[in-house]
């Protein structure tokens, strides 16, 4: 498991250079992480509620990435439960692109099979 929250200015899994878009894809490529994002963004949640969103994950692995992305300052608990951070929504906002993109990939790559291609 990762030791730490990447952080912009400091190496992570990959780079050695600090970069803050390296630190940002460490972080966002950890598993489940994209996940607790957009289940977020549709609404704030307490554990347990973000726990039954996020299917089959277990709670020291949610734990371990809402720390971190608390850490992060992508979110926050308050009242409502767990709740994106205006920097988080930033994050949410800014994917709309690759989203529209992979809708374009998924329609040039046509249906999906489930042997794959033949």
């Amino acid at each position: 498991m990762e030791a730490s929250t990447p952080r912009p200015g400091v190496p992570v899994r990959g780079s050695e250079s600090g970069r803050p878009v390296m630190a940002a894809l460490d972080l966002l490529g950890r598993r489940w992480t994209m996940r607790i994002l957009w289940e977020l963004s549709q609404a704030p949640a307490g554990f347990r509620e973000l726990q039954r969103r996020c299917e089959r994950m277990s709670s020291s692995v949610l734990s371990t990435r809402v720390e971190e992305l608390t850490d992060a300052r992508l979110l926050t608990l308050d009242g409502d439960g767990y709740r994106l951070t205006r920097l988080g929504q930033d994050l949410v906002d800014s994917l709309s692109p690759l989203a529209a993109w992979s809708q374009r990939w998924a329609e040039e790559m046509g249906p999906a099979t489930a042997g794959g291609p033949e």
